[in-house]
């Protein structure tokens, strides 16, 4: 089978308050959904109708099983999610306090499972033949998972997109996210980031000093993203600055998710930069709108219709 889109990483169930503007120790009630970047990444794609897989593991525990269901509800591949005995499947918990801040806590002690896969157990075939490969900087946090991600990218032969995802409470020195993120962009075609990843990544934060740094590396597109005052993307010959689209936001933690998912949809339909920003864009702004990141990825007309109303 060859897919549109493999993505890499982090997973997690996202146990996310039904409560808006409430501190966690006051939340009465919550909701369970699928959660982690590149997850939700592979998710927002399925949702545009592209044939999507994940690569990752999780725990032999009920949530591993949940993960499982979910996946297969959202119509995203799961054979390449498997169990590590032993360790339990991360939760990840948020407060949400609009429109800018939303407190994460990961749970994922001792060890998060996405963080043991192991380069030996990939299907190098599949990787090597899909048409979109998306891995992020976290998992090359830690061993084995650094030596996997490296090999799939360096594996892969179509588009290959490095989030530039930093968490710093999983790394040791923001000094060595910067090693491994270079080595990262060296074997990227496309790398999507905030300005704080960005920094962290290439040195840069402004955002056309940003793009220029990324795109030295040899990547062929730069994407900074600038939160409320939209996006910078950037090739070798044009530059795009799209303003975001505005909407009342509830819950910011799953706007670069759908973000990154209808990026992938548009490069897979080989859209001009700009539609692909602004369709990006909108999609972003689909998701913070409501508290859930998974469950709320909408669908192509519920992204032209945003558009079209913002217009």
């Amino acid at each position: 089978m060859t897919y549109d889109l493999i993505t890499m990483g982090r997973v997690s169930v996202d146990v996310y308050p039904d409560q808006v503007g409430v501190p966690l120790e006051d939340v009465e009630s919550f909701g369970r959904y699928l959660g982690g970047s590149p997850t939700n990444v592979a998710v927002a794609a399925a949702k545009y109708g592209r044939n999507t897989a994940v690569i990752t593991r999780t725990g032999d525990d009920p949530f591993g099983r949940f993960i499982h269901k979910a996946l297969k509800e959202y119509g995203v591949d799961d054979r390449f999610v498997t169990s590590v005995p032993g360790l339990p499947t991360p939760l990840a918990f948020c407060e949400i306090f609009p429109p800018d801040d939303f407190p994460l806590y990961f749970y994922r002690y001792p060890k998060a499972p996405d963080l043991e896969i192991h380069a030996h157990e990939l299907d190098l075939e599949a990787i090597r033949d899909a048409r979109i490969m998306w891995a992020t900087l976290t998992g090359l946090s830690q061993e084995p998972s650094r030596e996997a991600t490296l090999t799939a990218l360096g594996e892969h032969r179509g588009q290959t997109v490095i989030d530039l995802d930093y968490r710093p409470m999983l790394w040791a020195d923001p000094t060595e996210a910067a090693h491994w993120a270079g080595l990262a962009l060296e074997r990227a075609s496309v790398a999507v980031g905030n300005q704080e990843e960005c920094e962290v990544a290439v040195g840069e934060r402004d955002p056309h000093a940003a793009a220029r740094a990324i795109l030295s590396r040899g990547v062929d597109l730069a994407i900074v993203k600038l939160g409320p005052k939209g996006v910078l993307a950037a090739t070798a010959d044009e530059v795009v600055e799209v303003p975001p689209v505005e909407v009342d936001v509830v819950n910011g933690l799953g706007a670069g998710d759908a973000f990154g998912g209808a990026v992938c949809h548009g490069l897979l339909a080989g859209w001009d930069l700009r539609r692909m920003i602004e369709f990006a864009g909108a999609a972003g702004a689909f998701v913070a709108s409501q508290i859930a990141c998974s469950a709320a990825m909408p669908t192509s007309d519920d992204v032209e219709r945003l558009l079209e109303e913002r217009r």
